[in-house]
């Protein structure tokens, strides 16, 4: 069960004539994939930090208020996590099976197409990487004559976490960032997609008229949010969840539309991160929900459960709403 449940408060709908040029377009394409792509006292109770390394303060419950919690140290941890994305690369390292759906629908909600299998991936003992697939059914135009995908989010995803051929020299090191892979449009879209997911945030260039919406941190958009951290559990373990919620007047000028993080007490491991995004322009619009849970596996944290929940839409392009589930066993 996934720990909370997002709903999505509203687009813009302000108007813009523009012409979209085609070297933008999968530029902006990565924002519809997601992305892959993060109180329960009374209000009475609430207490307020107001010594924050941002402008606008942090609501604490009362249990994180009482506990000494540090605000300036654990919000340098929020925007400088790494945990996350190790997670991620590490799974390229080890053996692993998932099971995986995707499911296209049209503009009356009617499923089109579909993709269903199970992947294996194998390490071989050169520790490279390469991906089975078996019990695989398609219906639809999930995939071209050709056999490669008929649908960006789904070329994303396979992409992302599969590989037919070997793939070698790999490593869960994170080092000092986020690094791109090659120079095709297909590397740099999933570079700015990684951006986005593993440093929510943070600004990420290419997306026309988004300008700085997505850097939720910063003073000219921090004050359009609630930031809020409580104490809970996830699976047992004792955790601080950092949420972050647009203010009801600035909803229709935001990009997030709740930004939920599991930060594991002891350590501040990210144990769970649910988003949920929005945009809308004239020529292009997205409405996108990802959910990611994580599970510790020895000395390391593993993705097992994604869902994304994706709607988008671009002039001269069809719309494409896929819904995909992976279950990931070690």
């Amino acid at each position: 069960m996934w720990p909370i449940q997002l709903q999505n408060t509203g687009n813009s709908n302000d108007k813009f004539k523009i012409t979209l040029h085609s070297q933008n377009r999968m530029k902006l394409l990565f924002w519809f994939f997601l992305a892959f792509l993060l109180c329960a006292h009374a209000q009475a109770q609430t207490r307020y930090d107001t010594e924050s390394i941002m402008r606008i303060p942090v609501q604490l419950d009362t249990f994180v208020f009482r506990s000494g919690f540090e605000i300036k140290a654990f919000m340098r941890r929020v925007q400088n996590d790494t945990t996350f994305y190790k997670a991620f690369k590490s799974m390229h390292l080890v053996p692993f099976t998932s099971k995986n759906s995707f499911t296209v629908y049209d503009n009356k909600g009617n499923v089109t197409a579909t993709c269903n299998n199970t992947a294996r991936q194998l390490i071989d003992n050169r520790k490279c990487r390469t991906t089975q697939f078996k019990d695989q059914t398609i219906t639809g135009d999930f995939l071209k004559k050709d056999g490669s995908y008929n649908y960006f989010t789904a070329e994303m995803f396979f992409s992302l976490f599969f590989s037919k051929t070997p793939v070698c020299n790999q490593s869960d090191v994170v080092g000092d960032g986020i690094e791109q892979q090659g120079s095709s449009r297909m590397e740099k879209s999933k570079y700015e997609l990684k951006q986005l997911m593993f440093n929510p945030g943070a600004k990420v260039k290419g997306v026309p008229l988004m300008g700085n919406k997505a850097c939720i941190f910063d003073e000219g958009e921090s004050y359009k949010y609630k930031f809020s951290v409580k104490e809970a559990t996830y699976e047992g373990e004792d955790c601080y969840v950092f949420i972050v919620t647009p203010k009801p007047e600035y909803a229709k000028e935001t990009v997030y539309n709740t930004l939920t993080t599991w930060f594991r007490r002891s350590d501040y491991s990210i144990l769970a991160r649910d988003y949920s995004l929005s945009f809308s322009r004239l020529f292009y619009d997205f409405d996108v929900k990802m959910k990611v849970n994580m599970k510790q596996m020895g000395n390391k944290l593993y993705p097992t459960a994604i869902h994304y929940d994706g709607n988008w839409h671009i002039l001269t392009k069809k719309r494409e709403h896929m819904v995909v589930d992976m279950t990931i066993n070690y």
